[in-house]
């Protein structure tokens, strides 16, 4: 049976006079916004129960899809169960759109445009998306670390970021923290950050503190975050975030790299005390001096940074979602020149000062000055 097509404009018009819309999109396309007033029915379902959508066989329907060809096929299978009087809308939802037809939706234009590959994702879709908007992320270090993961984070749509960095740009910086330019040396690395980031996603709201992160701010630093990513340059700041983040209970997001390597974990013991580890279980005591010598003295591949950097901020962003198994409990290793990532199978320590159920917190104990990894 041959399927009668209308255009959207006769689609709208039909709809007004009392005829049942259904738009036979999957759900993920739905999020995307749909026409207005429209029914969201999948295809299948609607094929295998239409009278559920359509008790009457006599209903006028008008079917519409992305581009008109599946609504052409859903009429075919209405049509073969006894529905005479469906027709499809040529063109579908992208027509509807060009003919600038009333629509549904859920967010502004700019959200639904800007987040429409997440949007599309079953996994995430406009509640997920909503949870980044909603989210706030405290990244330390606007180096070579925090540079792919605070831009991740921001054009995935996170909602809130706090940037802690006392650092300022300098051209040795350039080869690996691509954040920065060079127009910007010798400004702070904040701000050169909130400046590339802001172009980016101008959704996204900042907090720039140009400080260190010490024991005297960095209860405040945490206070009003969910996620904490470590992209530090030296031990002390590494330990004194684990306790901070232990003594809150929030999640931290570790990564570190070194000539051609890096790893990844994710502490979680603040809110798992005795089932996942935190910093000082993998690590009891910092690296003698001498012993781990920072980027500037052993050199560090460019690219090594933003391979480590992306897992923190895609662990950062599954912890936000409640997606997927974390790197809770393991450390993830990469090594670039053999191309090759190994896990390794991290157990709390019963005895960690720190994260050990029953343990008080006795105060902020920060290793001295230690170079970094």
């Amino acid at each position: 049976m041959a399927i009668r097509e209308i255009t959207p404009r006769q689609a709208r018009e039909r709809q007004a006079q009392g005829a049942l819309l259904v738009d036979v999109r999957e759900p993920d396309e739905h999020a995307l916004g749909t026409p207005a007033q429209a029914l969201c029915v999948p295809r299948a379902a609607l094929a295998s129960n239409p009278a559920a959508t359509a008790p009457h066989r006599q209903s006028e329907l008008l079917l519409i899809c992305a581009g008109g060809v599946r609504s052409l096929a859903a009429a075919q299978a209405l049509a073969a169960q006894g529905y005479d009087n469906v027709v499809s809308v040529a063109g579908g939802y992208q027509a509807w759109l060009a003919a600038g037809l009333p629509v549904d939706a859920r967010r502004d234009a700019d959200f639904m445009e800007r987040y429409s590959r997440h949007l599309r994702l079953p996994q995430v879709g406009i509640e997920g998306q909503e949870k980044l908007e909603q989210a706030r992320v405290l990244m330390v270090g606007a180096g070579g670390l925090g540079s792919p993961a605070a831009y991740y984070l921001a054009a995935a749509g996170i909602g809130f970021i706090r940037l802690v960095d006392d650092d300022v740009v300098d051209r040795s910086n350039l080869q690996r923290q691509v954040l920065h330019t060079e127009a910007r040396i010798g400004l702070p690395k904040v701000a050169s950050a909130v400046a590339s980031l802001s172009a980016l996603n101008p959704r996204v709201r900042f907090d720039a503190v140009q400080a260190r992160v010490t024991a005297d701010n960095v209860d405040a630093l945490l206070a009003d975050v969910d996620v904490v990513i470590d992209g530090a340059d030296n031990f002390p700041t590494r330990y004194l975030l684990s306790d901070a983040c232990v003594r809150h209970g929030k999640p931290l997001v570790y990564g570190a790299v070194h000539r051609f390597s890096g790893q990844a974990s994710v502490f979680d013991a603040g809110r798992h005390r005795g089932v996942s580890p935190c910093y000082r279980c993998l690590f009891p005591e910092p690296p003698g001096e001498g012993e781990a010598p920072n980027c500037a003295e052993a050199g560090v591949l460019g690219v090594l940074p933003g391979i480590i950097g992306l897992i923190q901020a895609s662990e950062a962003i599954k912890l936000v979602l409640g997606l997927g198994e974390s790197l809770s409990g393991r450390l993830l290793q990469f090594d670039a020149l053999a191309m090759r990532f190994h896990e390794a199978r991290l157990s709390p320590d019963p005895d960690c000062p720190v994260c050990a159920p029953g343990v008080a917190f006795a105060g902020y104990a920060v290793p001295g000055q230690a170079c970094a990894g």
